[in-house]
């Protein structure tokens, strides 16, 4: 009688364990299930960092000045006194001519020179005899004015106009030497301009250095006629000189980088040929870009007083062209854009999604500055953005990235020994 409860009761509680044994499977799987469902992303850490577009060009050096020397008159080469590599200051003399004609002019200028300088002396003396007779004449007429007004009728109204004439005669003599003074300065200003003009003549005899250089070319030996710089028939300089102590560095700037040259910007610079290098600085430019080569002329002012650099030399120059330091820097690939407008998937504190609006300034290659809209430190999704939808939650999986990054950008560079390798590939095929 008492088995049958206790069977129904031994059915009763392995009926209830076999529905908690499934509840627990079911909240098990469900658990599986949901994590299975949290989608993986890539995520980079937004950090601050520098980057940089460097542009790498080859350079030309110029000289700073290159002068063709011409006489200023035309004679015969009595002696030249450089050659060709010579170094030469400023004023120096490289040659000397001899034109006889000028010898003889500068004498005659000279003599003319002396002579209205007589004259003047010669005024002066008329001017003082005449200023002496004009007083003892005008003093002798006062008297006789002053007598004739004491005593009236004593002396003869003839007698007073006779010494009132002698008077006014005498002060004409006077003004009439005081003009032929101002005639023989005038002579004589025209007689030392005269003598001027033969001397400069002569003094262009010596031909000096315009400037400080190096002496490229000669065209004149001693006994040469040489004719002066002035004639219509173009003739050849006596030497050529290049101003080669001071040199311009000519870099060609592509033209989709002329934007980034400013005066004062520093680059540095590598001339392999004597394994030498230093840091310049763009001093100016054209302002143009050449139609043919698509590129801007630059220079840099170089200082050569050692003459290690010869003018026709290449260098590589490095030049930095935009820059940012200390700025927030995401990859290139964390950035989307909805129309013109950048933007960025960003991860709060429970990995949930967030789609931010963003500012992008300088980009890079890899890397892009980010003005305004993040912060470091913050976590971004990179790539794939279009799969996550706003407020999602997201596994991360987080990727190390760099925060700087230095583009290059090649303009041309020489490589010496690739052209010289070339060069005798090319004296080979030749033979």
């Amino acid at each position: 009688m008492f088995q049958r409860p206790v069977l129904v009761l031994a059915i009763v509680l392995t009926f209830c364990a076999a529905l908690g044994l499934v509840a627990c499977q079911s909240k098990d799987g469900s658990s599986e299930v949901s994590a299975a469902a949290v989608p993986a992303a890539r995520v980079a850490t937004a950090q601050r960092g520098d980057i940089s577009h460097l542009l790498t060009v080859a350079g030309q050096f110029q000289p700073y000045q290159t002068v063709d020397v011409h006489p200023k008159v035309s004679g015969y080469m009595v002696r030249i006194n450089v050659d060709i590599g010579d170094i030469v200051h400023a004023g120096q003399v490289l040659a000397v001519l001899e034109i006889p004609e000028l010898k003889a002019q500068l004498q005659e200028t000279a003599f003319q020179l002396e002579q209205s300088k007589e004259e003047i002396v010669r005024a002066q003396h008329d001017i003082a005899r005449a200023e002496a007779t004009h007083a003892a004449l005008h003093a002798a007429a006062v008297r006789l004015t002053q007598a004739a007004k004491e005593r009236p009728g004593l002396i003869a109204q003839q007698e007073l106009d006779d010494a009132q004439a002698r008077d006014l005669s005498s002060e004409a003599q006077v003004d009439a030497a005081k003009s032929a003074m101002a005639a023989a300065k005038q002579h004589a200003g025209a007689a030392l301009s005269d003598n001027q003009r033969v001397q400069a003549l002569q003094d262009y005899t010596k031909v000096t250095a315009p400037l400080p250089g190096v002496v490229i070319w000669r065209y004149a030996d001693t006994g040469a006629l040489i004719q002066g710089g002035t004639s219509s028939n173009q003739d050849l300089p006596i030497v050529r000189l290049s101003q080669s102590m001071l040199l311009r560095l000519r870099i060609p700037v592509p033209e989709d980088d002329v934007k980034y040259v400013h005066v004062g910007d520093l680059l540095t610079v590598r001339v392999d040929a004597i394994n030498r290098s230093f840091t310049g600085k763009i001093v100016r430019f054209t302002r143009e870009v050449n139609f043919e080569t698509r590129t801007m002329e630059s220079e840099v002012d170089v200082e050569n007083k050692d003459l290690s650099i010869s003018p026709g030399m290449y260098a590589n120059t490095a030049l930095r062209l935009a820059h940012v330091e200390n700025a927030v820097t995401i990859p290139v690939e964390a950035i989307s854009l909805r129309g013109q407008q950048a933007q960025v998937h960003v991860l709060d504190s429970a990995n949930r999604v967030h789609i931010r609006n963003i500012e992008i300034g300088l980009e890079g290659s890899r890397l892009a500055e980010v003005i305004k809209g993040l912060d470091a430190g913050e976590k971004v999704i990179v790539g794939g953005q279009e799969k996550y939808a706003e407020n999602e939650a997201v596994s991360p999986q987080l990727m190390s990235t760099p925060a700087s990054e230095t583009v290059q950008e090649s303009g041309g560079m020489i490589d010496l020994k690739a052209e010289d390798t070339r060069a005798t590939e090319n004296r080979g095929g030749q033979k």
